[in-house]
């Protein structure tokens, strides 16, 4: 009799790599418009904020091109904005304010130019076309009186220039009937270079081995100029080395010590940095003295940096110090209390000492020594460096309702402080009853139409000055409604929230009144009115059916929409089987069954692992068959592995949507029959390795399983499973970050493996697509400066390999990343509690933008720059932090400023708090105790503070038994004290002083045996002395010994 015997298919399967790549590098470009609706114009979308920023050119700070305007009407839903950036950038129906593409720059011209003329450029945007004016130190051009000026699309052209009329400071003023802006100021130079003096120079005479100064006394010149010196006869250039040293400030030669090699004529030569013109002087004539050779001498600094030197950060600091002297001195330099720069460099035989790209930290005084065997000579001076005005926050144009307050904040860093000034129509705005300017900040009170116009805020120290225009439009107009908003049917189920939109476009703000029927609405905790004036009621039932009416009412106007409701029963679903669990090419029906409202029309839709089921892809396996109005079954033919999953049933009628779910379950037949010596694995994933076992059966056990077959691996097919958990993570200003849980390698299906991440704006059409070409990313990230925060959007993440393009995810909605925070910390307080010790408090404003994760304290000494200030972060909401380990008496600046993980808001205004002195450093002296029983009476010393520490307010007696480690305090005001050892053994006590900065040096230790419970007797009274004082000292301490109650 033969056994029947089965074999066992084993699957092993191994992931296969796909090659990495990178993500395409950078971002697209992105674009900004301006949008302006003409009075009363509804026929155009608007914005659903009233402030936009303008773009500003990074080099000098001004306005360059147009960013987000506000519309002429408001009050309204939400619209994309980045759809409309693109939509009207080239609109030329759209009116805006003047705003600057090209400002004029500095001008060098040359006198000796073959070229007659200077061009200084003017070019802004504006619709309607902006007309130009041009001032010259503050006073406008009168361009049609002198044929030598002449306009070209802007720019000012100046025929035969000249220095007496026309070098100065010039501004580009330009002007719409929007209003005026006025540009940077650009300076004209002119560039020359005099002769020197044709007389005859009288000749130098020294002894030999003295040093000698040679005077250049170079000609008038317009700008710097190069100088060197010729010896004898051009071009025998002298050569500067540590004896000879050519000044590039005064222009002089200086000679340490004279050799006979020196005699000679020496002629200075000059040249202009611009123009290339040479000049020479007149020969001065070099002899040497014959009464005799010069002694040794000392050396002599002759030539030396200012006592002061400023430098803007980033340029590069050249400070020169050579010295007379014989031997010839030898020259060093260092910086006074720190370190030489690591990036300083030194020229000329250290005579020139070099630091390029100066920064603040490079400030400091330094010192240049020159040193001979005959002693030495010291200079110092000091390293200022500055910072140009840089704009931290410019404006944003505004449209505001009359009656309104504007509030503007323009602030900006720079070295020394920038001040503020503000101007409306290029012209000095002044502090009137309705305007406040201070420290950068413009408040308007109560705007009026007259209030309209360009503004700019200038921002400047004694180095520079740059300019932030924005526009401020008042609106006026009577409420309107867009034409689909007039009359709207809304269908809902009992339960369900309604909300009926009612923001009527409108300035200024109108007044909202809601009827239902003929009846005012009256609030209650289930029916709301909006902020904005649309009308919430939670949990609807029949009651709640009817005709609404919206009106909006202003002093121009008014306007209505109506709104008809009905409640309906909620619909439910029963989708069967629940679960089921089948072979490989057996069939399914699925039955989904709707019970709903019998006024609505219902749809079905199938889907499987939350993808829609495509009938018509799907090989015929899928066929969906709607038996009755209110049910439908899918059908599933010869099912494959691949068709395991969660099938989904969703049931959706105009008032509400509901699904299901179902688990299908499909497994490999178990066995083969015995006589067969192949068998073929199906629905295996493309692009996997694989390898293969064996294990045979029959009915008295189950064999070993051979060893593995061969690798194989399936062809490439194009990826079918997309991204899950599509979702956003936070992300600085103007980012909408979008993240997503990475394809794993099994399912990415061949080589070339990648993400489509397509977004777009909620509410429009078209979607903008961005290639991903890494597999393992998990995140994109779009950047477009025209987004506002909390802007919503669409977003689906699709794949792709080299074999085609897959499926996307579901859509989901995502917000743009909030931004940093806007709003510094206010009620800002510091508090010193000790030597180290500083407690800062601070409130945080909760309506601002830019939810905080923490905050950052900046703190630095009184003496010290804000730019080397120290910096602690806390975390969530605290309020306060205890600064330690500062320095004692010593003055400390804090602020405070909020961040999260789109970066740092603006600092708090800086608060001031001194570290209390430190505590005194003298010990206690001469302790002495008696001892009775339990008892031990101390007295000591007082302790006198030095004039650097705290003042003594008291004492603390510390006690503890021996081998542990907390110890007792008696604090007390005297300078004796009573101390109660209540167990028996050995107790060590010290003593310290108390004061403001916290507690003074401990006297020494002293070890006391405690007798609790001891008779008190005058046998057992003993006087004890430890003194801390080398000279004698006779102290009485009176016994104090407790009364038998205490």
């Amino acid at each position: 009799m033969w056994l029947s015997w089965k074999l066992f298919l084993f699957l092993s399967l191994t992931g296969c790599l796909s090659e990495y790549s990178e993500a395409v590098p950078g971002l697209p470009t992105s674009y900004a418009a301006i949008l302006r609706l003409k009075s009363g114009s509804s026929s155009l979308p608007s914005f659903n904020s009233k402030n936009r920023p303008r773009l500003s050119s990074p080099s000098i700070g001004s306005v360059s091109s147009p960013a987000w305007r506000g519309a002429a009407q408001h009050y309204h839903s939400p619209t994309n904005l980045y759809h409309f950036s693109e939509a009207f950038k080239h609109d030329e129906s759209v009116d805006y304010g003047p705003v600057f593409v090209q400002e004029p720059g500095d001008v060098i011209f040359p006198t000796d130019s073959e070229e007659k003329k200077v061009f200084l450029n003017c070019q802004a945007r504006g619709n309607p076309t902006p007309t130009y004016r041009w001032l010259r130190n503050g006073t406008e051009i009168d361009i049609e009186s002198d044929y030598r000026y002449s306009l070209i699309e802007g720019s000012l052209m100046i025929n035969n220039p000249s220095e007496m009329k026309d070098s100065g400071q010039y501004q580009c003023l330009t002007t719409n009937m929007f209003g005026s802006i006025l540009s940077r100021e650009a300076v004209l130079q002119f560039a020359y270079l005099g002769n020197f003096s044709g007389r005859t120079r009288s000749a130098v005479s020294v002894r030999e081995g003295q040093g000698v100064v040679l005077m250049c006394s170079p000609p008038l010149h317009s700008p710097e100029i190069i100088y060197s010196w010729v010896f004898n006869e051009f071009p025998s250039f002298v050569t500067e080395d540590s004896r000879r040293f050519i000044s590039q400030e005064t222009g002089n030669l200086y000679i340490s010590k004279v050799q006979t090699s020196d005699v000679g004529s020496y002629i200075c030569l000059v040249k202009n940095t611009v123009t290339n013109a040479r000049v020479l002087s007149p020969p001065t004539p070099l002899t040497l003295r014959n009464d005799g050779v010069m002694g040794e001498y000392e050396p002599k600094i002759e030539v030396h940096f200012p006592y002061t030197v400023t430098a803007a950060r980033g340029t590069t600091v050249k400070m020169e110090c050579f010295a007379l002297g014989n031997p010839v001195p030898t020259i060093s330099w260092k910086k006074v209390n720190g370190h030489n720069p690591s990036k300083a460099r030194l020229r000329k035989s250290q005579a020139v000492l070099e630091i390029p790209n100066v920064q603040l930290e490079d400030a400091g005084m330094y010192e240049c020594k020159a040193e001979n065997s005959r002693g030495r000579n010291v200079f110092r001076g000091q390293l200022q460096v500055y910072t140009y005005p840089h704009w931290v926050e410019k404006l944003n144009d505004t449209q505001l309702d009359s009656g309104d307050q504007l509030r503007w904040e323009c602030k900006a860093t720079g070295k020394p402080r920038p001040t503020y000034q503000w101007l409306k129509n290029g012209v000095p705005l002044w502090p009137q009853n309705r305007i406040e300017m201070v420290n950068g900040v413009l408040v308007i009170h109560s705007v009026n139409v007259s209030d309209a116009g360009m503004y700019q805020c200038l921002a400047e120290n004694k180095y520079g000055t740059i300019y932030a225009s924005a526009e401020l439009k008042i609106l006026a107009s009577a409420p309107t409604f867009p034409l689909n908003q007039m009359r709207k049917t809304i269908i809902i189920t009992k339960g369900q929230e309604v909300l009926i939109e009612c923001k009527p476009q409108a300035s200024p703000k109108p007044t909202i009144t809601w009827k239902k029927g003929d009846k005012a609405i009256r609030e209650s905790k289930r029916i709301t009115i909006l902020p904005h004036g649309s009308l919430r009621i939670l949990n609807a039932s029949k009651s709640d059916e009817g005709r609404y009416s919206c009106q909006g009412v202003n002093v121009f106007g008014s306007a209505e929409i109506i709104a008809s409701v009905s409640v309906k029963e909620p619909t439910r679903i029963e989708l069967t089987p629940k679960k089921i669990e089948l072979t490989v090419g057996e069939s399914i029906v699925l039955s989904c069954k709707a019970l709903h409202d019998s006024t609505l029309d219902v749809t079905f839709y199938w889907t499987l692992n939350g993808q829609p089921i495509d009938f018509e892809k799907e090989g015929g396996h899928f066929e969906s068959i709607k038996a009755q109005a209110s049910s439908a079954d899918l059908m599933i033919r010869n099912i494959l592995l691949m068709h395991a999953g969660r099938y989904g049933c969703r049931v959706q009628t105009t008032a509400d949507t509901v699904s299901d779910e179902t688990e299908l379950l499909v497994r490999v037949p178990d066995v083969i029959s015995g006589d067969m010596e192949s068998a073929m694995a199906v629905e295996l994933n493309p692009w996997v390795e694989y390898e293969f076992r064996v294990v045979a059966t029959n009915k008295i056990g189950t064999g070993d399983p051979s060893t593995p077959s061969r690798v194989i691996r399936t062809n490439e097919a194009v990826p079918k499973t997309p991204p899950a958990n599509v979702s956003g993570r936070s992300g600085r200003r103007h980012e909408l970050v979008i993240a997503w849980e990475p394809v794993s390698e099994e399912f990415q299906n061949g080589q070339g493996f990648g993400y489509i991440v397509a977004f777009r704006p909620n509410g429009t059409r078209g979607w903008k697509e961005k290639m991903v070409t890494s597999s393992d990313a998990s995140k994109f990230i779009y950047r477009d400066e025209s987004v506002p925060p909390l802007t919503p959007f669409e977003v689906k993440v699709g794949v792709y390999n080299n074999k085609g393009d897959g499926p996307f995810s579901p859509i989901v909605v995502i917000c743009s990343a909030e931004g940093e925070p806007t709003a510094a910390p206010i009620d800002v307080t510091a508090t010193s509690l000790s030597v180290s010790e500083i407690l800062v408090a601070w409130k945080h404003i909760k309506e601002s933008l830019g939810r905080p994760q923490g905050f950052e304290v900046g703190y630095w000494k009184d003496m010290e720059q804000e730019e080397a200030a120290e910096k602690v972060k806390t975390e969530g909401n605290e309020s306060s932090i205890l600064l330690t380990g500062l320095e004692g008496n010593t003055l400390y600046h804090l602020t405070v400023r909020a961040y999260n993980a789109a970066g740092y808001g603006p600092p708090s205004t800086a608060v001031q708090a001194a570290t209390k002195k430190s505590p005194p450093s003298q010990a206690p002296g001469n302790v002495m105790w008696i001892q009775d029983g339990s008892h031990v009476s101390l007295g000591w010393e007082p302790v006198k503070s030095l004039a650097n520490e705290s003042d003594v307010k008291g004492y603390k007696v510390l006690f503890r038994q021996e081998g542990q480690s907390n110890s007792q305090v008696i604090e007390t005001q005297k300078t004796s004290a009573v101390v109660l050892l209540p167990d028996v053994g050995v107790y060590i006590i010290e003593v310290c002083a108390v004061s403001e900065g916290g507690d003074g040096t401990a006297s020494p230790q002293i070890r006391v045996p405690s007798l609790a419970g001891g008779k008190v007797t005058s046998a057992q009274s003993t006087l004890h002395a430890l003194s801390t004082s080398s000279s004698s000292v006779t102290l009485i301490l009176a016994l104090m010994v407790p009364s038998a109650s205490w």
